[in-house]
């Protein structure tokens, strides 16, 4: 059975699937793709606190579960790489995605756009 999605996830269920993307992010996906901090492409070290964060990384996350397992085949993996990890990269290492603001040990929350009430 697929879990459902991180945002679908509320109480003890989120905080254990974010707790488990956590420990992805720390011990594989920084240490290997995780490229040095710029002002071109930043990197918050709370991210989790950033929702959009959480959803495209709980995404490539799910992924890579998907296409590394022996079932994916052999090029499950460049396919991760291909059609996952490059886009959501540099979704959110761009200069004006959700890190924009956050520097190296400061975290800085942005805020959504606002939305006019839909007519009745």
């Amino acid at each position: 059975m697929v879990p459902p999605f991180i945002l679908y996830l509320s109480g003890p269920d989120h905080f254990e699937a974010l707790h488990r993307l956590t420990l992805w992010v720390r011990h594989l996906l920084l240490p290997v793709y995780g490229r040095e901090v710029t002002s071109t492409a930043p990197w918050c070290t709370s991210w989790w606190l950033h929702p959009e964060a959480v959803a495209q990384l709980y995404g490539l996350w799910m992924a890579w579960q998907e296409l590394t397992v022996p079932e994916a085949g052999l090029g499950g993996p460049a396919a991760w790489h291909r059609d996952h990890l490059s886009h959501v990269m540099a979704t959110l290492r761009d200069p004006n995605g959700p890190f924009a603001g956050c520097k190296p040990g400061g975290h800085r929350a942005k805020e959504a756009p606002e939305m006019d009430a839909f007519p009745n």
